[in-house]
This record gives C-alpha cells, structure tokens and sequence, in this order.
C-alpha cells in the first residue's frame, strides 16, 4: 500500500471518523469527507491543507462510487442512531463495498464488542454470540466485509473498540458526564458504577487506525483490538473527571428499573435497556495482538485524556 495514497472517510464528522480524519490530516495526506452538514465539518477540522469537504448522504450509491473513485482507503465511519440502525447500516455498508470494488480499496472499520455478548475476555478469535438486535446486525455487516474480501472486491481492517471518550465524542452516554461535570450538575451513568471498565480515548483510536492502514504486513481481511485502558471502576473514572472539572458534581446511576419505564416511550432508551448487559457486567477486550504489531504505542494518561476532553466541552459547547 502506497504511502502517498488517497483516503474517503465516511461519518467524518462522528466521533471514531472526527478522530480518523483528525489524525490522517496530520500526515500530510489529501482526505476526502462526505457529510451531510458542511459548516459541522468546517467547524470541528478548520482549513486544513489537503482536506475536500463533500457534502452528501451517504445511502447515495453513486455518490458514493464517484468520491472513491481512484482511493486507496474508504474509513466506513458511518453509524445511524440505535433505532435507525436496521436497514440503513446495512445499505450504507454495501454502498461503501460497491465503492471499494472500483480500486480494490481497503475499508477502514471501527468495531465494537456487540458481536459477542456475554463473552470476554473477547480475542480476535473469539466467535460471535451476539445476544441483543444491534450485536447481530454488527455480525452481519462484518460478514458483509468478510464475503466481499473473500470475492476479491476489497481489502478490510477492522479495530475493535470498547465505550471512548474524547473531543467531539457527544453521545449520550459521554456528553452527561463531561458536560455535567462542568456544570457542577450530576454526572450520569448506566446501571453499576463500582466495576472495571475498558475505555479509549477517542484520538489514541485514531492514531491507532492511522498506524495500522499503511502496514504492509496485515491479511486482506484483518482484525485487531484496541482495549484503551481499564479503569480500577467507573466510579473513581468519575470523580477524577468532577477533581478536574473544579465542580465536585454528585455521581448519578440510571438503574435498569428506570430504563424500562421509559423504554415504551422513548425509542432510543428503548435501545439503549437491551444493551443494558454491557453496564452490568465487565467485558473486555484483549488487545495483546495490537501491543505487539506496535510495542512504541502507549495511549494517552487518562488524567491528560480526561482534562483534553474537558477543555473541548468549554470550547465547543460553552463558548460556541
């Protein structure tokens, strides 16, 4: 793979592609983004020398084909809301493999730890047993990547990542906690706040990405798992995010019992209660393949990732 190659990055303006973008721009190669709000786009990246900003949806197959036309690399960043998920991820994923067909591209995916349920530590090797709506459509649309790199149409890495944080990272399972904190207002979390839990700081997964792309040792069809690193339990997570903040916010558990009562109401809670085993449990992500393919790595102190997430929040939600 050339190093002088040219990148489509799709869900640019999310927070995987944000961090993707963020870091591939930083090495000097042009990068292509199809958005659907140009000035979303304009604000988070700047002019940025090398950056085509397109503005496009990304279920327009043709669209799609023309802006991959002659690249390398396509980052399938895309990711509806929960509820939105069924038919459209699996429209846009077979969109992004058409538009790979042209130049044999490699496909740039971010993974998630749906696909397996229950299951950890969760290997490369480990096989799916997905136990919820979303983990089996996430099995499908990488079965979809697997079928089209075993009939020759593209190459595929996926990075397999665990919940992250970080710059424009404003879903709502990140946005309550950093913005909260800043308020001095309650910061939120799901079910259980005294365990383990894995999580990645949002650019250390864009360097990772970026790190990997122009490997030429990697399969045609390559899987590799980014575990970030594990807090000792959500709960210290959180205080040391309120000490940073100066607010000294409370701590606020959404128990189970009240995401079903709003469940029948609110779609995407709806969504998020058959999820509900991932903030009851502790699954990991063993990421030992990724240390060796890259011993130098060491992501980012979680005390300099947690004060650069809250100084984004001041920037972007409290000056804008």
């Amino acid at each position: 793979m050339a190093v002088n190659s040219y990148c489509l990055a799709l869900g640019a303006t999310g927070s995987v592609g944000s961090a993707f973008v963020t870091k591939v721009l930083e090495t000097d190669r042009p990068t292509t983004i199809l958005v659907r709000n140009r000035e979303k786009a304009k604000r988070l990246f700047g002019k940025k020398s090398g950056l085509e900003i397109v503005e496009g949806d990304v279920l327009d197959s043709d669209l799609v084909s023309r802006l991959a036309r002659g690249k390398n690399f396509i980052f399938h960043g895309i990711n509806y809301p929960y509820d939105k998920w069924e038919g459209n991820m699996e429209k846009a994923t077979a969109n992004v493999i058409k538009a790979a067909k042209q130049n044999k591209a490699t496909i740039l995916f971010p993974g998630n730890i749906y696909n397996f349920g229950m299951t950890t530590p969760i290997t490369e090797d480990t096989r799916p047993a997905p136990i919820t709506k979303k983990g089996k459509i996430r099995v499908k649309l990488e079965m979809m990547l697997k079928d089209a790199v075993i009939e020759g149409n593209c190459r595929v890495l996926i990075l397999r990542l665990p919940d992250f944080f970080g710059p424009n990272v404003t879903n709502g399972l990140m946005m309550p906690i950093f913005k909260n904190a800043l308020e001095g207002k309650p910061m939120k979390w799901l079910i259980r706040t005294n365990i383990p839990h894995q999580l990645v700081y949002i650019l250390d997964a864009g360097e990772v990405f970026v790190r990997l792309m122009y490997r030429e040792d990697l399969a045609n069809y390559e899987e590799v798992n980014f575990g970030g690193r594990k807090v000792s339990s959500v709960e210290h997570w959180l205080e040391k995010i309120g000490e940073l903040a100066g607010t000294k916010p409370k701590i606020k558990k959404i128990s189970k019992f009240a995401l079903t009562l709003l469940s029948p109401f609110v779609p995407v809670v709806r969504e998020v209660k058959e999820m509900a085993y991932l903030f009851e449990n502790n699954i990991e992500l063993n990421d030992d393949k990724l240390k060796k393919m890259i011993p130098d790595f060491q992501p980012t102190p979680m005390k300099d990732a947690n004060q650069e997430t809250l100084d984004w929040f001041k920037r972007h939600i409290f000056e804008s």
